[in-house]
């Protein structure tokens, strides 16, 4: 599966169980207070970070994922 197909997927048009419910994996998620596995971020700007990045300059990180319409 290529981006633009990953990208269609997740930007579901309506919400029901159907197009939302193959990205709820929690089970497969850190449980809380567990380390995550570091990744790239890009900034706002188009330049590129990582967690580990984020991580190093604050004492706390929370990251959400998700859609917000």
């Amino acid at each position: 599966m290529n981006n633009d197909e990953l990208l269609a997927l997740y930007n579901y048009d309506e919400f029901i169980p159907e197009k939302f419910e193959r990205w709820m994996k929690f089970d497969s998620s850190p449980s809380l207070g567990k380390t995550s596995p570091d990744f790239p971020l890009w900034q706002l700007d188009g330049s590129e970070t990582s967690l580990s990045e984020i991580w190093s300059a604050n004492q706390l990180t929370v990251v959400e994922f998700g859609s917000f319409t």
